[in-house]
């Protein structure tokens, strides 16, 4: 078996209150391989956004490993964590977090300018070839303000691939669209699974996860496994199916 992409041990955050000690995570264990597409449910407070801000190198954990691709998040400096997350994550926000000032294709450039991933004159190019894989590239040279909220959120895709990164993390990516544009973003989010991209998406809405591979529960700071078992093996059912159905 190949080695898992994000492995977890014992994770463990609490912060300290003026009531006392709140402990968030309570000790997870996970392990996800590079392809994996998997829905984090839990109601607010439940700790998604801190399971989150563990896997993306944003806060260090109280006790406890994480490791993204052989990195060891809790021993990095956050300058070395900086570089890493240019790299490697990409991130879709609830709320598209596009820059109000910059074009859309300039917006779409900017991971790249500050990572200095891919040539400069490279860059204008490989930006536009996303906007147009999503739709959105006959909006290129409007600020963001012009879009829809469909429209900001491909677009706020396309800049979270701007760098390559093999791992996907969406932070409520659809709390803020339409049912249809919402769908758009999944089928978006199902096309980079099959290309190898490793995708977590956090959200307290199960319906609009209900097609996702895998889900995974998280409340009073654990995670429920057996969702995890159970759509593992549904999936190699799966697979099995459409390969006897090929012969």
């Amino acid at each position: 078996m190949p080695e898992p992409f994000i492995r977890t041990r014992n994770l463990v955050k609490t912060y300290e209150t003026p009531a006392g000690p709140l402990n968030v995570l309570r000790g997870i264990d996970l392990n996800l391989r590079r392809g994996d597409f998997v829905a984090l449910v839990g109601p607010s407070g439940s700790g998604k956004t801190t399971f989150l801000n563990m896997l993306t190198g944003v806060d260090k954990p109280t006790t406890g490993e994480v490791f993204v691709d052989d990195v060891d998040l809790t021993k990095a400096s956050e300058r070395q964590l900086t570089r890493w997350r240019g790299r490697t994550i990409g991130i879709v926000f609830q709320f598209f977090q596009l820059l109000p000032t910059l074009t859309v294709v300039e917006n779409v450039m900017a991971p790249m300018d500050f990572c200095s991933v891919h040539k400069p004159e490279e860059r204008r190019d490989k930006a536009m070839s996303l906007l147009e894989r999503f739709d959105v590239v006959d909006q290129a040279d409007k600020t963001p303000d012009m879009l829809s909220g469909g429209q900001q959120q491909r677009v706020s895709i396309a800049r979270a691939l701007s760098n390559d990164p093999p791992f996907i993390v969406g932070d409520e990516p659809t709390g803020n669209l339409d049912r249809m544009s919402a769908a758009v973003v999944f089928e978006t989010f199902y096309e980079m699974q099959e290309q190898g991209h490793t995708i977590i998406v956090v959200t307290h809405d199960r319906q609009v996860v209900r097609d996702v591979p895998t889900l995974l529960n998280l409340g009073d700071g654990l995670i429920d496994a057996s969702p995890l078992e159970a759509a593992a093996k549904r999936r190699d059912r799966e697979h099995q199916a459409l390969r006897l159905r090929a012969l």
